[in-house]
């Protein structure tokens, strides 16, 4: 599966910038320690009991300013900004190099180019239908399938001439025979990025989403090494933890390696988008933040 083209990243113009399609939105509950090491200095997480809410963003574009394309977005966690809290992404992989160098120098996101390789891993006969949105760009529009059919999206990092498997998330089909895509609702994502190579300053900046919402079973997720008591979601959230992708024997890179431990942290809750609208506003500059100011934990601030 090559990279998707896309438009010239010109063709973002000025913001707000409008996606269009679908996504799963998976929260799971990421331990404080793995989440700090994203977070810069200026803020705390809100936390408890040693752990915060992450998780990961998983859509699928069909239209957008860089055309249509497959994004990943792993969130380290929720940190405090009076009077609200915001989340903080630790790495965002894009199947478009405009996305990317958009995502990079505008937003301030650690985006990475990647391709997402998608397989139906069902043996059973399906009927087409209109309704599992979601699942329709990645080749599953049934409706009347069995119920552990499943669908493995492989998410490999491109640097150049080389690459590196990251993760696989298997998602499961619709439950045979349903057609309710849930509520419409409109919602707020308030978010900080920067703090990167590409944008030092300090940013905030909101997704307005608009879609159809419910609950599915969580997704699985795998990592492309050997199984062995080193590749547990602790050890990859030891900084000094070195791990070689099995294919290619390459040293995933630290963030790489904080990244899967939040990946494979404990699900708590997945959230089907159908219908999706995002609106992304332009990002603002934070003001200074001390650690005090922006300390909290859950319920307490």
């Amino acid at each position: 599966m090559k990279v998707a083209e896309t438009k010239s990243s010109q063709g973002y113009g000025k913001a707000p910038w409008i996606f269009k399609g679908s996504a799963l939105y998976q929260l799971h509950l990421v331990k404080a320690e793995t989440a700090r090491a994203f977070i810069p200095k200026e803020f705390r997480l809100v936390e408890a009991f040693g752990y915060t809410l992450g998780g990961f963003f998983l859509a699928n574009y069909e239209d957008s300013p860089a055309g249509a394309f497959d994004e990943l977005v792993v969130i380290a966690g929720i940190v405090w900004n009076p009077p609200t809290s915001c989340a903080w992404a630790a790495r965002v992989l894009v199947s478009s190099d405009d996305a990317c160098d958009h995502g990079r120098k505008e937003v301030g996101l650690p985006s990475h180019v990647a391709r997402f390789s998608k397989r139906n891993a069902t043996i059973a006969r399906q009927r087409t239908s209109k309704y599992n949105h979601f699942l329709d760009p990645f080749g599953l529009g049934t409706a009347l399938s069995r119920p552990d059919d499943r669908m493995d999206v492989q998410v490999t990092e491109i640097n150049g001439a080389s690459t590196t498997n990251i993760c696989n998330i298997n998602l499961a089909t619709a439950v045979p025979g349903i057609k309710w895509m849930g509520p419409a609702i409109k919602m707020s994502l308030p978010s900080f990025s920067g703090r990167t190579e590409h944008n030092p300053n300090l940013l905030k900046y909101s997704c307005n989403i608009e879609c159809r919402v419910r609950a599915v079973r969580p997704a699985e997720i795998s990592v492309p090494f050997p199984a062995s008591k080193h590749r547990t979601e602790e050890s990859l959230g030891h900084h000094n933890c070195k791990i070689a992708d099995s294919v290619t024997g390459e040293i995933l890179d630290n963030g790489q390696n904080l990244s899967l431990s939040v990946m494979l942290s404990r699900p708590i809750l997945a959230l089907e988008f159908n219908y999706l609208k995002m609106q992304v506003e332009a990002p603002s500059p934070v003001s200074h933040c001390s650690k005090s100011s922006c300390r909290t934990s859950l319920g307490v601030s």
